[in-house]
Protein backbone atom coordinates (compact mmCIF):
# COMPACT_ATOMS: atom_id res chain seq x y z
CA UNK A 1 0.00 0.00 0.00
CA UNK A 2 1.44 3.37 -1.03
CA UNK A 3 1.70 5.98 1.72
CA UNK A 4 1.10 9.50 0.40
CA UNK A 5 2.26 12.70 2.07
CA UNK A 6 -0.57 15.04 3.05
CA UNK A 7 -0.61 18.84 2.83
CA UNK A 8 -2.43 20.50 5.71
CA UNK A 9 -0.30 23.51 6.72
CA UNK A 10 -0.69 25.61 3.54
CA UNK A 11 -2.67 25.97 0.33
CA UNK A 12 -2.39 23.18 -2.23
CA UNK A 13 -0.42 24.39 -5.27
CA UNK A 14 -1.39 23.58 -8.84
CA UNK A 15 0.43 24.02 -12.14
CA UNK A 16 -1.54 23.78 -15.40
CA UNK A 17 -0.19 22.62 -18.75
CA UNK A 18 -2.23 23.41 -21.88
CA UNK A 19 -4.12 26.72 -21.85
CA UNK A 20 -6.81 25.87 -24.43
CA UNK A 21 -10.60 25.68 -24.24
CA UNK A 22 -11.04 23.45 -21.20
CA UNK A 23 -8.37 25.25 -19.16
CA UNK A 24 -10.89 28.00 -18.35
CA UNK A 25 -12.99 25.47 -16.40
CA UNK A 26 -9.93 24.61 -14.33
CA UNK A 27 -9.05 28.27 -13.72
CA UNK A 28 -12.60 28.87 -12.53
CA UNK A 29 -12.60 25.84 -10.25
CA UNK A 30 -9.31 26.85 -8.62
CA UNK A 31 -10.64 30.38 -8.12
CA UNK A 32 -13.71 28.96 -6.35
CA UNK A 33 -11.45 27.11 -3.91
CA UNK A 34 -8.99 30.00 -3.41
CA UNK A 35 -9.14 29.50 0.35
CA UNK A 36 -7.53 26.07 0.01
CA UNK A 37 -5.54 26.10 -3.25
CA UNK A 38 -3.71 28.33 -5.71
CA UNK A 39 -2.42 28.19 -9.28
CA UNK A 40 1.31 28.95 -9.34
CA UNK A 41 2.38 28.01 -12.89
CA UNK A 42 0.86 27.75 -16.38
CA UNK A 43 2.40 26.38 -19.55
CA UNK A 44 1.59 26.48 -23.27
CA UNK A 45 3.59 26.33 -26.49
CA UNK A 46 1.28 28.96 -28.01
CA UNK A 47 2.55 32.40 -26.87
CA UNK A 48 -0.89 34.03 -27.21
CA UNK A 49 -2.65 31.34 -25.16
CA UNK A 50 0.10 31.49 -22.54
CA UNK A 51 -0.08 35.28 -22.29
CA UNK A 52 -3.86 35.15 -21.85
CA UNK A 53 -3.54 32.54 -19.09
CA UNK A 54 -0.88 34.53 -17.26
CA UNK A 55 -3.02 37.66 -17.51
CA UNK A 56 -6.07 35.91 -16.07
CA UNK A 57 -4.39 33.93 -13.31
CA UNK A 58 -1.23 35.80 -12.37
CA UNK A 59 0.65 32.50 -12.44
CA UNK A 60 4.22 32.17 -13.73
CA UNK A 61 4.26 31.36 -17.44
CA UNK A 62 6.37 28.65 -19.11
CA UNK A 63 6.83 27.92 -22.80
CA UNK A 64 7.80 24.29 -22.18
CA UNK A 65 6.85 21.56 -19.74
CA UNK A 66 10.53 20.97 -19.02
CA UNK A 67 10.86 24.55 -17.80
CA UNK A 68 7.83 24.21 -15.56
CA UNK A 69 8.95 20.91 -14.05
CA UNK A 70 12.44 22.28 -13.37
CA UNK A 71 11.30 25.29 -11.37
CA UNK A 72 7.71 24.90 -10.18
CA UNK A 73 6.82 24.68 -6.49
CA UNK A 74 3.48 23.06 -7.34
CA UNK A 75 2.19 19.88 -5.76
CA UNK A 76 -0.06 18.77 -8.63
CA UNK A 77 0.46 19.19 -12.38
CA UNK A 78 -2.82 19.52 -14.33
CA UNK A 79 -2.74 18.22 -17.91
CA UNK A 80 -5.27 19.92 -20.20
CA UNK A 81 -3.22 19.19 -23.30
CA UNK A 82 -4.20 17.02 -26.32
CA UNK A 83 -5.03 13.52 -25.04
CA UNK A 84 -2.20 11.79 -26.88
CA UNK A 85 0.33 13.92 -24.99
CA UNK A 86 -0.95 12.97 -21.53
CA UNK A 87 1.03 9.74 -21.04
CA UNK A 88 4.54 11.09 -21.52
CA UNK A 89 3.74 14.38 -19.81
CA UNK A 90 2.32 12.50 -16.82
CA UNK A 91 5.31 10.15 -16.65
CA UNK A 92 7.73 13.11 -16.84
CA UNK A 93 5.79 14.90 -14.09
CA UNK A 94 5.87 11.85 -11.81
CA UNK A 95 9.62 11.50 -12.38
CA UNK A 96 10.08 15.16 -11.40
CA UNK A 97 8.23 14.59 -8.12
CA UNK A 98 4.73 15.88 -8.90
CA UNK A 99 1.26 14.42 -8.54
CA UNK A 100 -0.84 14.58 -11.73
CA UNK A 101 -4.42 15.47 -12.64
CA UNK A 102 -5.28 14.73 -16.26
CA UNK A 103 -8.28 15.65 -18.37
CA UNK A 104 -10.24 12.98 -20.23
CA UNK A 105 -9.37 10.67 -21.76
CA UNK A 106 -6.23 9.86 -19.79
CA UNK A 107 -4.62 8.43 -22.97
CA UNK A 108 -5.54 7.39 -26.50
CA UNK A 109 -3.91 3.95 -26.25
CA UNK A 110 -4.58 1.23 -23.70
CA UNK A 111 -0.91 0.45 -23.02
CA UNK A 112 -0.19 4.15 -22.46
CA UNK A 113 -2.91 4.38 -19.81
CA UNK A 114 -1.52 1.31 -18.05
CA UNK A 115 1.97 2.85 -18.18
CA UNK A 116 0.67 6.03 -16.52
CA UNK A 117 -0.80 4.07 -13.61
CA UNK A 118 2.41 2.08 -13.18
CA UNK A 119 4.54 5.24 -13.27
CA UNK A 120 2.37 6.85 -10.58
CA UNK A 121 2.72 3.78 -8.36
CA UNK A 122 6.48 3.59 -8.85
CA UNK A 123 6.89 7.28 -8.01
CA UNK A 124 4.53 7.07 -5.04
CA UNK A 125 2.39 9.84 -6.52
CA UNK A 126 -1.33 10.24 -7.13
CA UNK A 127 -2.93 10.17 -10.58
CA UNK A 128 -6.31 11.89 -10.81
CA UNK A 129 -8.44 11.52 -13.96
CA UNK A 130 -11.06 14.25 -14.41
CA UNK A 131 -14.59 12.84 -14.64
CA UNK A 132 -16.53 15.94 -13.66
CA UNK A 133 -19.83 14.73 -15.11
CA UNK A 134 -20.02 12.15 -12.35
CA UNK A 135 -20.64 15.07 -10.02
CA UNK A 136 -23.81 16.17 -11.88
CA UNK A 137 -26.73 16.11 -9.42
CA UNK A 138 -28.84 14.21 -11.97
CA UNK A 139 -26.28 11.44 -12.37
CA UNK A 140 -25.56 11.26 -8.64
CA UNK A 141 -29.25 10.56 -8.09
CA UNK A 142 -29.30 7.91 -10.84
CA UNK A 143 -26.18 6.28 -9.42
CA UNK A 144 -27.81 6.08 -5.98
CA UNK A 145 -30.92 4.49 -7.47
CA UNK A 146 -28.80 1.77 -9.07
CA UNK A 147 -26.73 1.25 -5.91
CA UNK A 148 -29.86 0.83 -3.82
CA UNK A 149 -31.19 -1.68 -6.37
CA UNK A 150 -34.37 0.27 -7.07
CA UNK A 151 -34.43 -1.00 -10.65
CA UNK A 152 -34.30 -4.63 -9.59
CA UNK A 153 -32.64 -6.39 -12.48
CA UNK A 154 -31.56 -3.97 -15.21
CA UNK A 155 -32.70 -5.09 -18.65
CA UNK A 156 -31.75 -2.35 -21.12
CA UNK A 157 -29.58 0.76 -21.24
CA UNK A 158 -29.33 3.40 -23.94
CA UNK A 159 -26.95 6.36 -24.17
CA UNK A 160 -27.26 9.06 -26.85
CA UNK A 161 -24.86 11.89 -27.63
CA UNK A 162 -26.32 13.94 -30.47
CA UNK A 163 -24.06 16.97 -30.70
CA UNK A 164 -22.48 19.00 -33.45
CA UNK A 165 -18.88 19.96 -34.15
CA UNK A 166 -18.46 21.93 -37.40
CA UNK A 167 -15.37 21.60 -39.55
CA UNK A 168 -13.93 24.85 -38.22
CA UNK A 169 -13.87 23.30 -34.72
CA UNK A 170 -11.48 20.63 -35.97
CA UNK A 171 -9.52 23.16 -38.01
CA UNK A 172 -8.63 25.14 -34.86
CA UNK A 173 -5.61 22.92 -34.26
CA UNK A 174 -3.69 20.26 -36.17
CA UNK A 175 -4.14 17.68 -33.40
CA UNK A 176 -7.94 17.72 -33.40
CA UNK A 177 -9.56 14.64 -34.87
CA UNK A 178 -6.26 12.75 -35.20
CA UNK A 179 -5.77 9.21 -33.94
CA UNK A 180 -2.44 10.02 -32.31
CA UNK A 181 -3.50 12.95 -30.16
CA UNK A 182 -7.29 13.15 -30.01
CA UNK A 183 -9.43 10.27 -31.23
CA UNK A 184 -12.92 10.89 -32.53
CA UNK A 185 -16.45 11.41 -31.29
CA UNK A 186 -16.32 8.54 -28.78
CA UNK A 187 -12.89 9.25 -27.31
CA UNK A 188 -13.09 13.03 -27.16
CA UNK A 189 -16.57 14.53 -27.11
CA UNK A 190 -18.47 11.52 -25.73
CA UNK A 191 -15.87 10.03 -23.41
CA UNK A 192 -17.75 11.13 -20.28
CA UNK A 193 -20.80 9.27 -21.60
CA UNK A 194 -18.74 6.14 -22.27
CA UNK A 195 -17.73 6.44 -18.60
CA UNK A 196 -21.41 6.19 -17.56
CA UNK A 197 -21.71 2.73 -19.12
CA UNK A 198 -19.44 1.20 -16.49
CA UNK A 199 -19.72 3.67 -13.61
CA UNK A 200 -23.50 3.52 -13.37
CA UNK A 201 -24.46 0.15 -14.85
CA UNK A 202 -21.43 -2.03 -14.02
CA UNK A 203 -18.78 -4.08 -15.83
CA UNK A 204 -19.32 -4.65 -19.56
CA UNK A 205 -18.94 -8.23 -20.81
CA UNK A 206 -18.70 -7.57 -24.56
CA UNK A 207 -19.42 -5.01 -27.25
CA UNK A 208 -19.68 -4.56 -31.01
CA UNK A 209 -19.25 -1.20 -32.73
CA UNK A 210 -19.50 0.57 -36.05
CA UNK A 211 -17.86 3.94 -36.63
CA UNK A 212 -17.66 6.24 -39.63
CA UNK A 213 -16.30 9.57 -40.79
CA UNK A 214 -19.37 10.74 -42.66
CA UNK A 215 -18.92 14.47 -43.09
CA UNK A 216 -15.85 15.93 -41.36
CA UNK A 217 -12.34 16.08 -42.80
CA UNK A 218 -10.63 14.28 -39.91
CA UNK A 219 -8.79 10.98 -39.35
CA UNK A 220 -11.07 9.66 -36.61
CA UNK A 221 -14.84 9.12 -36.53
CA UNK A 222 -17.54 11.77 -36.38
CA UNK A 223 -20.33 9.18 -35.90
CA UNK A 224 -20.66 5.73 -34.35
CA UNK A 225 -22.89 3.15 -32.70
CA UNK A 226 -22.07 0.38 -30.24
CA UNK A 227 -24.09 -2.55 -28.89
CA UNK A 228 -23.22 -3.74 -25.40
CA UNK A 229 -23.85 -6.63 -23.05
CA UNK A 230 -23.13 -6.23 -19.35
CA UNK A 231 -21.94 -9.00 -17.07
CA UNK A 232 -25.17 -8.60 -15.12
CA UNK A 233 -27.15 -9.55 -18.23
CA UNK A 234 -28.36 -6.12 -19.30
CA UNK A 235 -28.11 -5.21 -22.98
CA UNK A 236 -27.97 -1.80 -24.56
CA UNK A 237 -26.56 0.62 -27.06
CA UNK A 238 -24.74 3.91 -27.41
CA UNK A 239 -25.30 6.26 -30.34
CA UNK A 240 -22.89 9.14 -30.96
CA UNK A 241 -22.62 11.78 -33.65
CA UNK A 242 -21.03 15.19 -34.02
CA UNK A 243 -23.18 15.93 -37.08
CA UNK A 244 -26.49 16.98 -35.49
CA UNK A 245 -28.16 19.82 -37.39
CA UNK A 246 -27.95 22.66 -36.56
CA UNK A 247 -26.66 22.51 -32.97
CA UNK A 248 -26.22 20.24 -29.94
CA UNK A 249 -29.47 18.36 -29.32
CA UNK A 250 -29.13 15.67 -26.67
CA UNK A 251 -26.88 13.95 -24.15
CA UNK A 252 -28.92 11.24 -22.41
CA UNK A 253 -28.98 7.93 -20.59
CA UNK A 254 -32.06 5.70 -20.27
CA UNK A 255 -32.21 2.69 -17.94
CA UNK A 256 -35.07 0.17 -18.04
CA UNK A 257 -35.29 -2.37 -15.27
CA UNK A 258 -37.52 -4.90 -13.57
CA UNK A 259 -38.94 -2.35 -11.13
CA UNK A 260 -38.11 1.02 -12.60
CA UNK A 261 -37.41 3.15 -15.63
CA UNK A 262 -35.43 6.40 -15.80
CA UNK A 263 -34.36 8.78 -18.52
CA UNK A 264 -31.85 11.54 -17.81
CA UNK A 265 -31.62 13.79 -20.84
CA UNK A 266 -31.37 17.39 -21.92
CA UNK A 267 -28.37 18.90 -23.66
CA UNK A 268 -25.91 17.14 -21.37
CA UNK A 269 -27.68 14.74 -18.91
CA UNK A 270 -28.89 17.80 -17.01
CA UNK A 271 -32.63 16.97 -16.85
CA UNK A 272 -34.43 14.07 -15.21
CA UNK A 273 -37.15 13.56 -17.83
CA UNK A 274 -38.63 10.28 -16.60
CA UNK A 275 -38.40 8.72 -13.14
CA UNK A 276 -40.74 5.84 -12.30
CA UNK A 277 -40.19 3.09 -9.72
CA UNK A 278 -42.43 0.41 -8.25
CA UNK A 279 -41.63 1.50 -4.71
CA UNK A 280 -41.45 5.12 -3.48
CA UNK A 281 -38.26 6.35 -1.87
CA UNK A 282 -37.08 9.52 -0.13
CA UNK A 283 -34.77 10.32 -3.05
CA UNK A 284 -37.83 10.85 -5.27
CA UNK A 285 -38.26 14.25 -3.60
CA UNK A 286 -34.87 15.32 -5.00
CA UNK A 287 -35.81 14.97 -8.69
CA UNK A 288 -36.86 18.57 -9.36
CA UNK A 289 -33.88 20.07 -7.57
CA UNK A 290 -31.46 17.75 -9.36
CA UNK A 291 -32.32 19.04 -12.84
CA UNK A 292 -30.62 22.24 -13.95
CA UNK A 293 -30.28 24.44 -17.01
CA UNK A 294 -27.02 24.47 -18.92
CA UNK A 295 -25.57 26.11 -21.99
CA UNK A 296 -22.34 24.14 -21.58
CA UNK A 297 -21.88 20.48 -22.42
CA UNK A 298 -19.03 20.47 -19.89
CA UNK A 299 -21.53 20.79 -17.05
CA UNK A 300 -20.62 22.38 -13.73
CA UNK A 301 -18.71 19.54 -12.13
CA UNK A 302 -15.12 20.83 -12.19
CA UNK A 303 -15.34 22.73 -8.86
CA UNK A 304 -16.84 19.63 -7.21
CA UNK A 305 -14.11 17.47 -8.69
CA UNK A 306 -11.45 19.86 -7.38
CA UNK A 307 -13.01 19.71 -3.93
CA UNK A 308 -12.37 15.97 -3.87
CA UNK A 309 -8.78 16.35 -5.11
CA UNK A 310 -8.03 18.99 -2.48
CA UNK A 311 -9.51 16.87 0.30
CA UNK A 312 -7.56 13.81 -0.91
CA UNK A 313 -4.31 15.77 -0.86
CA UNK A 314 -5.13 16.98 2.66
CA UNK A 315 -5.74 13.40 3.80
CA UNK A 316 -9.48 13.96 4.30
CA UNK A 317 -10.93 11.75 1.53
CA UNK A 318 -10.29 9.00 -1.00
CA UNK A 319 -10.03 9.83 -4.72
CA UNK A 320 -13.29 9.63 -6.66
CA UNK A 321 -11.51 8.85 -9.95
CA UNK A 322 -7.88 7.80 -9.80
CA UNK A 323 -5.82 6.24 -12.57
CA UNK A 324 -7.28 2.77 -12.14
CA UNK A 325 -10.81 4.16 -12.31
CA UNK A 326 -9.80 6.10 -15.42
CA UNK A 327 -8.62 2.89 -17.06
CA UNK A 328 -12.15 1.48 -16.94
CA UNK A 329 -13.54 3.98 -19.45
CA UNK A 330 -10.32 3.88 -21.51
CA UNK A 331 -10.77 0.12 -21.79
CA UNK A 332 -14.29 0.61 -23.17
CA UNK A 333 -13.07 3.25 -25.63
CA UNK A 334 -10.24 1.06 -26.91
CA UNK A 335 -12.66 -1.88 -27.14
CA UNK A 336 -15.06 0.21 -29.24
CA UNK A 337 -12.31 1.20 -31.66
CA UNK A 338 -10.94 -2.34 -31.92
CA UNK A 339 -14.40 -3.70 -32.66
CA UNK A 340 -15.08 -1.09 -35.34
CA UNK A 341 -11.66 -1.63 -36.92
CA UNK A 342 -11.76 -5.43 -36.96
CA UNK A 343 -15.50 -5.92 -37.53
CA UNK A 344 -15.68 -8.24 -34.54
CA UNK A 345 -17.20 -8.46 -31.10
CA UNK A 346 -14.70 -7.50 -28.39
CA UNK A 347 -14.78 -9.29 -25.04
CA UNK A 348 -13.70 -7.48 -21.88
CA UNK A 349 -11.45 -7.14 -19.99
CA UNK A 350 -8.84 -6.45 -22.66
CA UNK A 351 -6.16 -8.16 -20.59
CA UNK A 352 -5.98 -10.13 -17.38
Amino acid sequence: MISYNTITDRKLRFALVGCGRIAANHFGAIEQHADRCELVDVCDTDPAALAAAVARTGAVGHATLASLLASSQADVVILTTPSGLHPQQAIDSFAAGFHVMTEKPMATRWQDGVAMVKAADQAGKRLFVVKQNRRNATLQLLKRAVQEKRFGRIYMVNVNVFWTRPQDYYDQADWRGTWEYDGGAFMNQASHYVDLLEWIVGPVESLQAYTGTLARDIEAEDTGVVSLKWRGGAMGSMNVTMLTYPKNLEGSITILGEKGSVRVGGLAVNEIQHWDFAQPHAMDDEIKNASYSTTSVYGFGHPLYYDNVIRVMRGEAEPETDGREGLKSLELLVGIYRSARDGQRVNLPLEF
